[in-house]
């Protein structure tokens, strides 16, 4: 789950980590208000949740409250990357002396988190990834120690960072790290940290993306989310529990397992095919769950073969069955589906769809040799 820049900007500032004096604000008026309030030159910033929102006119700086207002009506009639502006944060502006990348992310391939940094701030990280490498600076954090003051004074001093800089640069290291951890974050990036002219650092944008496995526990962050960046069959699935990820081929999958998912991706690739979606039902899916994915899959104009691939083990193929029919009673589906029941309740289950004209398969090789062969006769 993506946060707006106000968002991780404010957890951010309870950390100890300085931030521009600021507010949101949705309408023209109130970013006058708050320019106002903040004594005139402000910055006017998109908050939508995609990167090269300055490229496309995004933000903007305004000299004085009715500048403010001005520019602030013009951004929120904007669409940035198909996403529509709603909301702009008016930052006090600030003298900029110096810009700095900082992140604190997962690395995979270590198995730990890593503190990225980098001298050159205030462009995409991957462009400095590319094009100067050398100026990338890492340095992993021991999941059992955490991140230590000696590691943060170390990336200071790789970057050059000017002498009075290295101990207020340790102090929001270390507040990055308490906001990675506290928010089950698997990145929180402040593009640009800023050195002002009168040598003060200010965290100027942040971005935090937050694990979804975890959310359970982070209620307050899950209250925070923007579906406007979401297509409207992934925010539909996620009231069911399901996990679904639109893709762009036309054979709509629907198995309980992710291990399965990928599985089942993989051998329709392997005869041709191409998978319109991910979907999981997971363990104990009932009827109504079951239901719930078909409609949702079938609201893909896409997909013209649906492969149901279950196997029955805490689900039940005989309430997976059920789900089906009440599905195809709700949504008179016109496209072919094909079925593979394996395991608890299998055959009850295959019983139950014998009068449904659905294609029946065996194995998954036999299914996804079939859902190829239905989805290019429809094509």
């Amino acid at each position: 789950m993506k946060l707006h820049e106000y968002q991780s900007k404010t957890i951010f500032s309870k950390y100890g980590i300085p931030i521009p004096k600021g507010r949101v604000a949705a309408t023209a008026q109130e970013a006058k208000q708050v320019a106002e309030e903040l004594g005139g030159r402000v910055v006017i910033k998109a908050q939508v949740l995609v990167g090269g929102r300055g490229k496309a006119g995004g933000v903007k700086l305004a000299k004085d409250p009715a500048e403010a207002g001005q520019l602030a009506a013009q951004i929120l009639g904007m669409e940035i990357k198909g996403l529509p502006v709603r909301k702009v944060l008016v930052d006090e502006a600030s003298a900029i002396d110096q810009e700095i990348y900082f992140s604190i992310t997962n690395d995979r391939a270590a198995k730990k988190p890593v503190m990225i940094a980098s001298a050159a701030g205030g462009v995409e990280i991957e462009e400095v990834a590319a094009k100067t490498p050398d100026k990338i600076i890492k340095s992993h954090i021991d999941p059992l120690l955490g991140l230590r003051e000696y590691q943060a004074r170390d990336v200071a001093v790789a970057m050059d960072l000017p002498r009075d800089n290295v101990k207020d640069f340790v102090k929001i290291a270390m507040g990055l790290w308490e906001v990675y951890k506290a928010t089950d974050a698997t990145l929180a990036e402040i593009n640009p940290l800023v050195i002002t002219k009168d040598r003060k650092m200010v965290a100027l944008d942040g971005k935090m993306l937050i694990d979804d496995s975890a959310l359970f526990r982070q209620p307050e962050l899950a209250e925070m989310r923007d579906t406007d960046e979401e297509a409207p069959a992934e925010t539909e699935a996620r009231k069911y529990g399901l996990s679904f990820i639109k893709l762009d081929g036309n054979i709509g999958c629907m198995v309980n397992g992710a291990g399965l998912a990928m599985t089942s991706m993989d051998v329709i690739k392997l005869f041709g095919g191409e998978p319109a979606n991910f979907l999981d039902i997971g363990g104990g899916a009932g009827s109504e769950k079951v239901a719930a994915a078909m409609r949702i899959i079938l609201t893909d104009p896409n997909v013209k073969a649906v492969l149901f691939n279950i196997f029955g083990g805490i689900t039940r193929c005989d309430e997976v069955a059920k789900g089906i029919l009440v599905a195809m009673d709700e949504v008179k589906p016109k496209v072919p589906m094909v079925v593979r029941l394996v395991g608890t309740n299998a055959e009850e289950g295959r019983k139950l769809l014998e009068n449904a004209k659905m294609i029946t398969a065996e194995t998954l090789a036999d299914a996804a040799k079939k859902a190829v062969a239905a989805a290019q006769k429809g094509n």
